[in-house]
């Protein structure tokens, strides 16, 4: 084996260590409760009503929790499709060239029919020498796990898995039922914990257990608490996280809003249209993750409106440096059939933009 596979393979057993430290502390959380809590505590004292209630209500929670953390360790980072991957020929003819701007006339033609609208920071075409292909608009190359991700958040340890277009919605239902998993534990536990605390309860192998948990379970509420709410502020502007710390240019500039389609349509690209789905870690969001609708071009998708378009044009001159209307989804391309190509040359091809 080469030295390189030898380290990636150890790396990929390392990564697991975050997912084991969480299931055993899920393991252990569920044991304590359950059965020291539940079993030897309350129904020792003759509370067998309330152990009832509370461990239906426990398991409900638990399974949402374990199910949506499954989903999101285990689906499959979704990858761009084969129409972004250069020909044989294109690619022979990229790797030929040692001139970039020659290498950005192959990349160009190439992607006249794809559905882009972002550019890199120096308005090239986005390529991924590592897995040579045209990167669609939001994806990225993950270094862990050595492929392109449609609509890259982050690779996230703790699921040891990149969150992406194709489990970002699970990634947020874990937090969620982590969050209430939690928080149900903590409330419930309150009550007895003070007891063994101030020696009410007789001390028993359950004190152990029910102290612990009361602190984990606050912990573990109050950092996810804040992520959660990270996230969320995240769909609602309808930005990855990668983008809330490098916003994508487009042909008119950077601009964090530009995927924006206004609060609504922004949680329903991620949580899909039909509400039953909702809250079940099952696949419903919208799209293919290669192409992504914008907003308004320069507007504030909320207040979109013709007369507020042509207020907004006059407002910055008549020959304004991008167009102020509608980018439709169909349309919605960095090299659309409108732009002018020329071949001359060297310059096989050129965006009326200015690209």
């Amino acid at each position: 084996m080469a030295p390189g596979q030898f380290w990636r393979c150890c790396q990929r057993g390392v990564g697991w260590v975050p997912v084991l430290f969480i299931a055993f502390v899920v393991a252990w959380s569920y044991y304590a409760y359950v059965v020291e809590l539940c079993v030897f505590t309350l129904s020792g004292n003759g509370e067998n009503g309330k152990a009832v209630v509370y461990l239906v209500t426990f398991h409900l929670s638990f399974v949402m929790f374990v199910w949506s953390y499954w989903m999101t360790i285990f689906t499959t980072p979704a990858s761009p499709s084969k129409e972004f991957y250069l020909s044989s020929s294109e690619k022979e003819r990229y790797e030929k060239e040692f001139s970039p701007e020659r290498q950005q006339d192959i990349l160009r033609r190439t992607a006249r029919d794809l559905p882009i609208y972002t550019t890199s920071g120096s308005r090239t075409i986005r390529y991924c020498e590592r897995c040579q292909l045209i990167k669609p608009d939001r994806a990225h190359h993950c270094s862990a796990c050595d492929i392109c991700i449609l609509k890259m958040d982050h690779h996230c340890p703790w699921v040891n898995n990149c969150v992406g277009f194709s489990n970002y919605k699970f990634f947020l239902l874990f937090l969620l039922y982590s969050l209430l998993y939690c928080l149900f534990v903590a409330t419930t536990v309150l009550q007895y914990f003070i007891k063994f605390w101030t020696n009410e309860l007789q001390d028993t192998r359950a004190k152990f257990h029910v102290l612990f948990l009361f602190f984990v379970s606050t912990m573990f509420f109050i950092s996810v608490l804040s992520l959660f709410s990270y996230h969320c502020w995240l769909v609602g502007k309808n930005r990855t996280t990668i983008e809330s710390f490098r916003a994508p240019t487009f042909s008119y500039g950077q601009d964090g809003n530009g995927f924006s389609l206004g609060y609504s349509k922004n949680w329903r690209q991620v949580f899909g249209d039909e509400k039953k789905y909702w809250l079940l870690p099952i696949f419903s969001s919208l799209g293919d993750g290669c192409s992504f609708p914008t907003r308004l071009v320069g507007m504030d998708p909320e207040q979109a409106s013709v007369t507020n378009q042509n207020e907004y044009a006059r407002s910055i001159g008549s020959n304004p440096t991008f167009p102020i209307r509608p980018l439709s989804e169909s349309k919605n391309r960095l090299l659309d059939s409108e732009c002018q190509w020329t071949e001359n040359g060297s310059e096989e091809g050129t965006v009326r933009a200015g690209l």
